[in-house]
């Protein structure tokens, strides 16, 4: 999946008071520490062996456990972390397990798993905002804007004043090709919190969609100068500044170029910001660097052919034929699977999204 995974502070703040008050042998207690340690600082792979080796070792083993299982959906293993997490429901904690646990079956293309363990979370804190802006943001970083919008519905039947889970709605709505329901819930994000940051990031991400760039850059730069920097907005001005025609040098380039490097360095989960920091970097003639970006954009969201199509052209300015070629087959295979999900798709989506894609 991604470098940073969505889970409650509090499910982390348990996991270093149990290591603590449940003292084991040295030698795994300090496993366990070191492995706790570089989760929070989001070294998921790294972090895996420690706790790993904590684990069985430990008078308590929900730190051990529940860290792995992060681990393991930051580093996209999702059945090893489904593995753990199911085998720890029912000894305490179970909100954040099946919170974590719906991640985890979003990661791993099993949405009816995932809205389950969706619900079983729910019914035990039905009013944590977190718990179902998590899940979306997974459902997102899959691309099942289907299920994302089962999830936001869920959210906001128990906390219909959501300004996030209104902005989070209207995006999924955005992505599947409804700007029409997704205004109302754009417009709806920005008078339930005037003058925040996601008023800021509703109202940018609307005038995108509807093309008016213009717009998007205002309202982009107005947040900003307002305090609201946030990865988000940086964002979708970048994005916009790039959409409106640049060329390097000229200072919105520059402002562009800064702003996606903020977001990129703040959230390198963040697959549009990765892409199109390196659409920028291609301008420049920066091959390699635009690959990086444009690589780590793929691996983030490896249905999205609009990586694969501008990688084929780096590596073909580069020199390199055969991984062009390699990418453009990709794209291709990307684009027949996508036709196949239209013609399959029913004719009216608009009204059976409850139902499309759970499985």
């Amino acid at each position: 999946m991604k470098s940073a995974v969505f889970v409650s502070v509090f499910a982390v703040l348990v996991a270093v008071c149990a290591a603590q008050q449940n003292p084991a042998s040295p030698e795994s207690a300090a496993e366990l520490q070191t492995g706790i340690s570089l989760t929070g600082k989001g070294n998921f792979a790294e972090a895996i062996p420690h706790l790993l080796a904590a684990r069985g070792h430990v008078r308590d083993e929900y730190a051990a456990g529940f860290d792995l299982a992060l681990c393991y959906v930051g580093t996209r293993r999702f059945k090893d972390a489904i593995a753990v997490l199911t085998a720890m429901t029912g000894a305490g904690h179970d909100g954040d397990i099946y919170n974590l646990l719906a991640q985890a079956y979003v990661g791993d293309g099993e949405p009816r798993k995932a809205f389950e363990a969706l619900q079983k979370a729910a019914e035990l804190a039905p009013r944590n905002e977190k718990l179902y802006l998590f899940v979306a943001d997974a459902c997102a970083d899959s691309q099942n804007y289907v299920l994302g919008l089962r999830v936001t519905d869920l959210g906001l039947r128990n906390l219909p004043q959501s300004s996030r889970l209104h902005y989070q709605r209207a995006m999924f709505f955005a992505r599947t090709d409804q700007l029409d329901l997704a205004k109302p819930d754009f417009d709806l994000a920005v008078r339930l919190e005037p003058g925040g940051d996601i008023a800021y990031i509703a109202e940018a991400q609307e005038q995108l969609f509807s093309g008016n760039i213009s717009q998007a850059i205002r309202a982009g730069r107005e947040g900003i100068k307002n305090g609201h920097e946030s990865t988000a907005l940086l964002s979708i001005l970048g994005e916009a500044l790039l959409r409106s025609g640049l060329i390097p040098g000229q200072s919105d380039f520059l402002e562009a170029e800064a702003a996606l490097e903020k977001s990129v360095a703040d959230r390198p989960s963040d697959a549009g910001a990765q892409l199109n920091l390196g659409k920028l970097l291609l301008m420049k003639n920066q091959l390699q660097q635009a690959i990086t970006h444009f690589e780590a954009s793929r691996l983030l969201a490896p249905a999205n052919p609009a990586a694969y199509a501008n990688l084929a052209v780096a590596y073909r300015r580069r020199g390199n034929p055969e991984q062009a070629q390699q990418m453009l087959e990709i794209l291709s295979d990307l684009n027949k699977q996508q036709e196949a999900r239209i013609s399959a798709a029913p004719g009216d989506h608009k009204a059976s999204y409850v139902t499309d894609g759970i499985k």
